[in-house]
């Protein structure tokens, strides 16, 4: 007989997975360590009008699967109304089968709308105007949502030019969760893009009090901002990266590419990756001397449909895995940081799968005390299945590269990565697969049925981890 579709034991194929899931896993909180959550929409409370404002709305995942099927774009992120973009996206829905979207969708109609219906074009009208409903009750606002799923903390994506005037907000306003920013300066890095680099500096030293006019004008000010970071709460960055570069550089050669980037002179790839270079290895300093985690999100080749990105510009679906060959210089720019004392605790995040075992063996070299000389459980961390990889083959085979490279006990979890509040049963999807692998391998009698010993490990890996290893108090 088949199981029902999604059905209460859905990703739990035996009772060993199920007891470690409803011993272990279904009640912890969530610490959602990395995500683009919109911060005025937490400090304002937000509500929603309809059910395409907060789920389709910024939604590549979803654009990328509606072009596939050739949902005109007006219906995708055009000045089409909002119910019939949600009817476009009930259109395509039963054609995503064996896409995470397929899942995903369903999970996010059952929780938070109670929902238990396929979406298709036969349920599309009834199914939009429940959820409408549902939503305008204060439960079902930003805050509201957050409780709902047992969010403990979550941490955003900042630039460092942003005021931070919304988290002081947040900090008022009762939310229920702790919510800190995230210190994310990738426009640092564009002496490629003039332009996108000349705005964003004078950003950032508006923001800083001061006019940039030089390389060091700009390390002082990426400075003093990381200090405000801290005293927000922030207690790590990250970076997207397509490659983590760690070429030799001279400061003279440094300081000309980023004055020519100033007058307009977009850089060559060599003097690019050169600079690069020094810029992380600045950052990464800045995040050791204040005890932070440095996050690298590795292997994304951005803005490939040049057509696509001139219409609707970045993080509109247009990005792809690339394929850079990474090891080399990883070693060369965490082994430098680690002569200095200078490498903080790290999570990187790989997109190419194929790479799975190079990350998850790289970790492995850099393990150790922090640079403060404190013992770091999994310093070094191989992050969670990532973007394309955020299904169950790529999770399973993250944490397969992980558990035979390294520890998964250490493992710091699942994260959202992702701009929607619907977006939390992701984790719920995450820790049943994490229960559905042990307890396959417990009644294979691969692993022993000590449940107290797994199911500490699986409620660790769900939400011990992350609170012991960010030292964010929630």
């Amino acid at each position: 007989m088949a199981e029902p579709f999604l059905g209460p034991d859905y990703l739990l194929p035996n009772e060993s997975a199920r007891r470690l899931y409803r011993e272990y896993a279904a009640n912890q909180p969530i610490f959602d360590y990395h995500c683009h959550l919109p911060v005025q929409e937490i400090a304002d409370n937000r509500d929603f009008s309809t059910i395409t404002q907060i789920w389709l709305g910024g939604d590549h995942y979803k654009w990328r699967a509606m072009r596939a099927l050739g949902v005109d774009e007006r219906l995708i992120t055009g000045d089409a109304g909002d119910y019939e973009k949600f009817a476009a996206w009930a259109q395509a829905v039963p054609y995503t089968v064996r896409n995470p979207l397929y899942h995903w969708t369903h999970l996010e109609l059952r929780r938070p709308f109670d929902v238990d219906e396929m979406l298709s074009p036969a349920t599309a009208e009834p199914i939009y105007r429940a959820c409408n409903e549902r939503l305008r009750q204060p439960a079902l606002r930003t805050h509201g949502l957050l409780r709902m799923m047992n969010v403990r903390v979550v941490c955003t994506t900042d630039d460092p030019a942003d005021s931070l005037e919304h988290h002081e907000r947040i900090r008022r306003s009762g939310a229920p969760c702790t919510v800190v920013p995230g210190f994310r300066a990738d426009h640092a890095l564009a002496v490629d893009d003039p332009d996108r680099l000349n705005a964003w500096l004078a950003d950032l030293g508006e923001r800083a009090g001061t006019e940039i006019t030089d390389y060091d004008g700009m390390l002082a000010a990426l400075a003093e901002r990381h200090a405000d970071f801290h005293a927000a709460g922030c207690r790590l960055s990250d970076h997207g990266l397509e490659a983590l570069d760690a070429e030799p550089y001279t400061a003279r050669e440094v300081e000309g590419t980023f004055r020519h980037a100033v007058q307009g002179q977009a850089a060559d790839p060599e003097a690019a990756r050169k600079y690069r270079s020094a810029v992380l290895y600045e950052m990464a300093c800045l995040d050791a001397g204040a005890g932070w985690v440095q996050q690298f999100h590795l292997g994304a080749m951005r803005n490939t449909n040049r057509r696509g990105f001139e219409a609707l510009g970045r993080d509109a679906g247009y990005d792809s895995i690339g394929d850079p060959p990474p090891a080399r210089s990883m070693a060369r720019f965490f082994d430098r940081l680690e002569q200095a004392g200078k490498l903080p605790k790290t999570i990187l995040y790989n997109l190419d799968p194929a790479q799975n075992d190079l990350f998850a063996a790289m970790i492995g070299n850099f393990q150790g005390p922090d640079p403060q000389g404190r013992a770091v459980r999994g310093r070094m961390q191989f992050g969670t299945a990532w973007w394309f990889n955020d299904q169950i083959d790529g999770m399973t085979r993250q944490m397969d590269a992980l558990s035979n490279c390294g520890l998964l006990s250490c493992f710091v979890g699942m994260v959202t990565d992702s701009r929607s509040f619907l977006s939390y049963p992701r984790h719920d999807y995450f820790r049943r697969l994490l229960c559905g692998i042990l307890g396959d391998e417990i009644e294979r009698g691969l692993l022993p049925a000590d449940f107290e010993l797994l199911g500490g490990i699986v409620a660790d890996i769900c939400y011990g981890n992350a609170e012991r290893y960010f030292g964010i108090e929630s």
